[in-house]
């Protein structure tokens, strides 16, 4: 490690001082910070940083993508006195909105700056030598002068408030962390993607009360909640900086909130959900994440209310992630998993009856003898829209005591899901990244690198048989997907997603303009993403790709529906054995109503929507 001594020399005035600070993501089992999102890090940072005495002016927010696309920014960095990197990857992914910094970037980055530099987040818990899976990690400084074992906001606010000479390893005060993310709020303005698609991770808790041997989540220890005080005015001052999308990500277990780390608090969680809706009125997403199974299994009433108090409050779109990682009893036994397979299945159950209901149903056309809109929601009087709340699986392989009969048992547990005719909304597929403080330290990633070859050959499966008949009975053709955020063009398509939890890849013929939301109607599917047009679809002025993407178009026939241009209703549409209204109006100035959203085009809140 670098003497600090040698490096910098800047001014010890809190208020004298320039820092900046690089967002070079998180992936990490209870937070996520890949855009569109942004995590807590970058934002509780800023906020310590201001408490410690740094004028909001002096700070400077990059994310490693703005450095990449242009070099000229990285002044910021060699300028500055104080230079923070946050970043750091313990579950590998595939990203579509950035791309996390490699380990070689950030040493880069390390030796670009004279000033001091501190680095923190979860890369502290290791790097391998790329973000992926199937890898091998160690503690690794990266160059740079200052490391922060504890907490990265806590280590800035004290390195400030010690004339940049150095700190204390230590977590940060609960009463501290409200305030820093009150204050750090501003450096949302920064983010590229500000305010039009940008998602705001949010903290509830942290640490956990389970110790699966692969998991970091338990080395921030037992679990520590904020007060639903707390997170709500968090909001309130994202909200006031144009921030209108959030998920309740950065916790192990939303059902624990506000209880004793273990049991349901419904109450705590009406508090939350309903402060929350208070302090953004206009919210256009609320989304969550992790949801412990084992919670459903222990608490199954407590569990009930607290999943229809979400779904209540929350928007459609919603997956509550499940940490299954893996079906085989072998392997649950060998590295301390929570649940069974036959427990996993119960709990999907659960989520499914509670949450499962799409917006404009009604007690009649879903599941359930009582007068209360229940899920399931499938089948032809579904409402064309996405349902409030779905589970979601997690399975890790290459764990202790992985077989070959591992990949069956979790094929045939996939298999019940989709012949009991529940829905998932995603299916998360890895294999394991070790880290030094977890029992799969000892191991490595030994097993995942010799079942490598069998691993591809079952996710291609599951791909096939699963996801992809799995994803037409969630999103069935008609599935109309509001604010669809266009991204990229490949292929003669434009690709985007909505925002929010796991969203959807969709792919639209022909090349749009970036940047732009569109409402989209789903008319295909893919293994993990789907094919749409815009919606409502002018008819007479529909392109002949979008009008042959259309189930049920042929070219002759979509040719002859441009020759008998211009049409003044559906009607008289030469297309006789396919209902156009799920896709089209014959003029635009014939507006068409997306069920369960408002005038505005934002989804209403909860209740009946």
């Amino acid at each position: 490690m670098t003497d600090p001594s040698t490096r910098g020399g800047g001014p010890a005035d809190p208020a004298d001082l320039a820092v900046t600070i690089v967002d070079g993501y998180v992936d990490e089992p209870a937070h996520f910070g890949v855009p569109p999102y942004l995590s807590t890090y970058p934002r509780y940072t800023a906020g310590a940083l201001v408490d410690a005495g740094v004028p909001e002016s002096s700070i400077t927010y990059h994310t490693i993508d703005e450095l990449r696309d242009d070099r000229r920014k990285r002044a910021d960095v060699a300028n500055a006195d104080l230079f923070i990197y946050v970043g750091g990857m313990t579950v590998p992914g595939k990203y579509v909105g950035g791309t996390p910094a490699e380990p070689d970037e950030v040493r880069e980055l390390g030796w670009t700056a004279d000033g001091v530099t501190l680095l923190g987040g979860p890369v502290r818990f290791g790097v391998g030598e790329e973000n992926a899976g199937a890898q091998e990690t160690e503690r690794d400084d990266l160059d740079y002068d200052f490391v922060a074992k504890g907490d990265v906001e806590a280590a800035a606010h004290d390195l400030v408030a010690n004339g940049l000479e150095g700190f204390g390893n230590r977590m940060r005060e609960t009463q501290e962390g409200d305030r820093w993310a009150r204050r750090g709020a501003f450096v949302v303005e920064q983010h590229p993607n500000h305010p039009d698609y940008l998602i705001c991770e949010l903290e509830t808790a942290r640490g956990c009360a389970y110790r699966c041997s692969f998991c970091t989540e338990p080395l921030y220890g037992n679990p520590s909640f904020r007060e639903a005080e707390g997170v709500v005015g968090e909001v309130a001052a994202l909200a006031d900086r144009g921030v209108d999308h959030f998920r309740l990500g950065r916790q192990a277990d939303i059902l624990a909130f506000g209880g004793d780390g273990e049991a349901p608090n419904p109450d705590a969680l009406r508090r939350l959900y309903g402060g929350i809706r208070e302090a953004a009125p206009d919210l256009q997403t609320l989304h969550l994440d992790n949801m412990n199974p084992v919670t459903i299994v222990d608490y199954p009433e407590r569990s009930r209310e607290a999943i229809r108090i979400i779904a209540e409050h929350n928007t459609p779109g919603d997956t509550a992630a499940f940490g299954l990682e893996s079906a085989d009893p072998v392997v649950r036994e060998r590295n301390d998993l929570l649940v069974s397979a036959e427990e996993c299945l119960e709990a999907v159950r659960v989520v499914n009856e509670e949450g499962g209901w799409r917006p404009g149903d009604d007690p009649g056309t879903t599941p359930g003898s009582d007068d209360r809109v229940r899920g399931p929601s499938t089948g032809p009087n579904a409402s064309p829209r996405l349902p409030k709340l779905l589970p979601g699986i997690n399975l890790v392989h290459g764990l202790k005591g992985e077989r070959e009969e591992t990949f069956d048992h979790n094929r045939r547990f996939l298999q019940r899901v989709y012949d009991e005719g529940l829905l998932l909304r995603r299916i998360n597929i890895r294999q394991v990244m070790a880290f030094a403080g977890t029992e799969m330290s000892e191991t490595g990633a030994e097993i995942a690198e010799d079942h490598k070859r069998q691993f591809k050959q079952y996710k291609r499966e599951v791909r096939e048989t699963i996801d992809n008949p799995m994803l037409e009975r969630v999103v069935p053709r008609g599935t109309v997907l509001p604010d669809v955020h266009l991204e990229y063009h490949q292929d003669g398509l434009t690709f985007g997603r909505q925002i929010g939890t796991y969203a959807l890849l969709v792919g639209i013929p022909g090349e749009r303009e970036l940047g732009r939301t569109l409402d989209v109607a789903v008319v295909d599917h893919g293994y993990r993403s789907v094919t749409g047009v815009p919606y409502p679809l002018d008819v007479n002025d529909a392109s002949m790709d979008e009008l042959t993407t259309i189930p049920g178009i042929a070219k002759s026939t979509a040719g002859d529906v441009v020759v008998g241009r211009p049409y003044a209703t559906l009607e008289e549409v030469p297309v006789d054995t396919i209902d156009l209204s799920a896709y089209c109006v014959a003029t635009e100035s014939e507006p068409a109503t997306i069920p369960g959203v408002g005038e505005s085009g934002i989804p209403a809140a909860g209740r009946s929507d």
